[in-house]
C-alpha cells in the first residue's frame, strides 16, 4: 500500500511560507483594491461594488472548472505544484498591474480598466489557491497529522494577512513621498504601486520554496469528475454545504468591517495623522490574530480540552460582543485609539480562531464524503472554498460600496499640497457617521448570528464523529489497496 511521505521541518516551513505570501496577496487585494481606485482614483463606489460583486459570481464558473482541471492533472511534479507556480506567477503580475492604473484615464477607462484587472485577478488567485489547500488531504494523514498542518498553514496565513494589514497605508505613505509624490492623491498612487510590487515577489519566492520542499503523494490513481458530478457531490455532502454557507456568512461578517475599517479611521475617528491611529490598531490586531491561532487556540484545543465545535461556538459569540462593543464607543465619540483595544481584542482573535477552524472543519468533510458518496473530492471541496469566501468579499465590498455611496465617504479626487493637512472627518456630517458605524458592526453581529443558528442544527462533525470516519476510511483504503494486489 502506497504511503504518504513524512513531513520534515523543512516541508512544513515551506508550506508555511507559501501560505504567507498567497494570503498577503490575498488581504491587499481584500482590504485595499475599493479603497484604491473608489478613494484615491475617485471610482464611483457602486460602480466599484458591482465590479466586485460580478467578478465573484464569475468565480462561481472558474472556480468549480479549476477544481476539476487540478483533479485531472498528471504530471513528473504532481497535480498541485505545476499549477501552485503558474496561478502564482500570473496573478503575481495582475496584482501588480491592478495597482498601476493610469491616473490619466477617464472616467469609463477607470470603471473598465478596475473590471478587467480584478477579473484577472480573481481567475489567477483561483490557480494557485486551489492547488495549495488541496495539498493537505493529499499528503497528510487524518486526524492529529492534518489537524496540525492545517493549524500551522492558517496561523501562517494570518501572519500574511496581519503583515499586510498592520503595514500598507504607512508602506504606501513612506514609498509615495520616496518615489516622487508630490500631493496627497500622487502620494498614494505611487506608493501602491511599488507596494504592490514588492509583496508580489515576496509572493513567487515563498510560492517557489513550497514547490520545492513540499512534496506530494502520488495521485496517479485519483479519480475525477466533471463539473456537473462535482456539483453533484458537493450537494450530496451535506457536511461540506453547512461549511461553506457557515464560511459565507463569517467571512461576510469580517470583510464587511475590513473594508470599512480604513474609512472609520479616516472619517469618523479623524485627525490629520489618521493613518498613524489606523496603523497601530492593525499592528495590535494582527498581533492578536496571530497570537490567537499559534497559543490561544493550542491552549483552548489541548490545554483546555476543548472541543473545535466548543472552540467554534466560543469564537464567534467572542465576535458577536467584540461588534456590539465597538458600536458603544463609537457612539460615546471616544477619540483615544487604545479603547478601541478592547473590541480589537475579541474581534481579532476570533477571526484568527475561526481561519483555523473552518479550514479543519472542510478538510473533515473530505473523508466524510469518502465514505457517503464513495469519492475523495480534494480539489472539488477546497475549490468551493475559494469560492465562497470570494464570493463573501464580493457581496462584502458591495455592501460597503452602498454604505460609502449613501454617506458620501470619498475624498476629492484633486488633491492640492495644502490639503495634506486637510482633517477629512471635520466635513462628514454626523449622519454619515452614523451610518458608517452601523454598517460596520450591526451587518456583521446579523449575519454572526444567522452563521451560530445554522451550524447548530446542520453539523454534525464532532471530534468524536472524525475520529470514527478517519478508522473507517483508513480500513476502507486497505482493504481497496489489499484488493488491488
Amino acid at each position: 500500500m502506497e504511503t504518504k511521505p513524512k513531513l520534515t521541518f523543512m516541508s512544513k516551513l515551506a508550506y508555511g511560507l507559501g501560505a504567507v505570501g498567497k494570503d498577503m496577496v490575498y488581504m491587499l487585494s481584500a482590504s485595499y483594491v475599493l479603497y484604491y481606485f473608489q478613494d484615491v482614483l475617485g471610482v464611483n463606489a457602486i460602480a466599484m461594488g458591482v465590479i466586485l460583486l460580478v467578478a465573484r459570481i464569475f468565480d462561481a464558473f472558474n472556480d468549480p472548472i479549476m477544481g476539476v482541471i487540478v483533479a485531472k492533472t498528471k504530471t513528473r511534479w504532481g497535480k498541485f505544484r505545476p499549477w501552485l507556480l503558474i496561478g502564482t506567477l500570473t496573478n503575481a503580475v495582475i496584482l501588480f498591474l491592478m495597482f498601476s492604473c493610469p491616473p490619466s484615464l477617464d472616467a469609463k477607462g477607470l470603471i473598465a480598466y478596475a473590471a478587467v484587472t480584478y477579473i484577472l485577478w480573481g481567475v489567477t488567485y483561483t490557480m494557485m489557491d486551489i492547488p495549495y489547500w488541496s495539498m493537505i488531504p493529499a499528503f497528510t494523514e487524518g486526524g492529529k497529522e492534518r489537524e496540525g498542518l492545517t493549524t500551522l498553514a492558517r496561523s501562517c496565513a494570518g501572519v500574511g494577512s496581519a503583515i499586510i494589514t498592520i503595514v500598507t497605508v504607512k508602506a504606501v505613505q513612506m514609498l509615495g513621498n520616496a518615489f516622487g509624490g508630490s500631493n496627497a492623491k500622487e502620494i498614494e498612487l505611487v506608493g501602491f504601486k511599488w507596494f504592490s510590487l514588492a509583496v508580489a515577489i515576496l509572493f513567487i519566492v515563498f510560492t517557489v520554496l513550497t514547490c520545492i520542499f513540499v512534496k506530494e503523494k502520488s495521485t496517479a490513481n485519483m479519480k475525477t469528475v466533471s463539473v456537473g458530478q462535482m456539483f453533484k457531490a458537493l450537494i450530496k455532502n451535506d457536511q461540506a454545504l453547512t461549511i461553506v454557507v457557515a464560511i459565507v456568512l463569517i467571512n461576510l461578517s469580517i470583510y464587511i468591517t475590513s473594508n470599512l475599517v480604513i474609512y472609520f479611521f479616516k472619517y469618523d475617528f479623524g485627525g490629520t495623522e489618521w493613518f498613524n491611529s489606523y496603523t497601530l490598531f492593525n499592528i495590535f490586531g494582527g498581533a492578536v490574530q496571530i497570537l490567537s491561532m499559534m497559543i490561544l487556540y493550542p491552549l483552548l484545543r489541548n490545554g483546555l480540552k476543548l472541543s473545535n465545535v466548543k472552540i467554534f461556538y466560543i469564537c464567534l459569540g467572542m465576535s458577536i460582543v467584540g461588534y456590539a462593543v465597538l458600536l458603544a464607543l463609537a457612539i460615546a465619540g471616544m477619540g483615544n485609539v487604545f479603547v478601541l483595544f478592547i473590541p480589537g481584542f475579541f474581534i481579532f482573535a476570533a477571526s484568527g480562531l475561526l481561519n483555523i477552524l473552518t479550514t479543519v472543519f472542510l478538510a473533515n468533510t473530505v473523508d466524510y464524503g469518502q465514505l457517503k458518496n464513495g469519492t475523495r473530492d480534494e480539489s472539488v471541496i477546497f475549490s468551493m472554498q475559494t469560492f465562497v469566501v470570494k464570493l463573501a468579499s464580493g457581496i462584502a465590498a458591495f455592501v460597503a460600496s452602498i454604505c460609502l455611496s449613501i454617506n458620501k465617504l470619498q475624498s476629492g479626487t484633486e488633491v492640492s499640497e495644502a490639503d495634506k493637512a486637510v482633517d477629512w472627518s471635520l466635513n462628514v456630517a454626523n449622519a454619515s457617521k452614523m451610518g458608517l458605524r452601523f454598517t460596520m458592526t450591526i451587518i456583521p453581529i446579523i449575519g454572526l448570528i444567522i452563521a451560530i443558528i445554522w451550524f447548530k442544527k446542520r453539523f454534525i462533525l464532532t471530534d468524536e464523529k472524525v475520529a470514527e470516519i478517519a478508522e473507517q476510511v483508513k480500513a476502507l483504503n486497505a482493504a481497496e489497496a489489499g484488493a488491488d494486489e
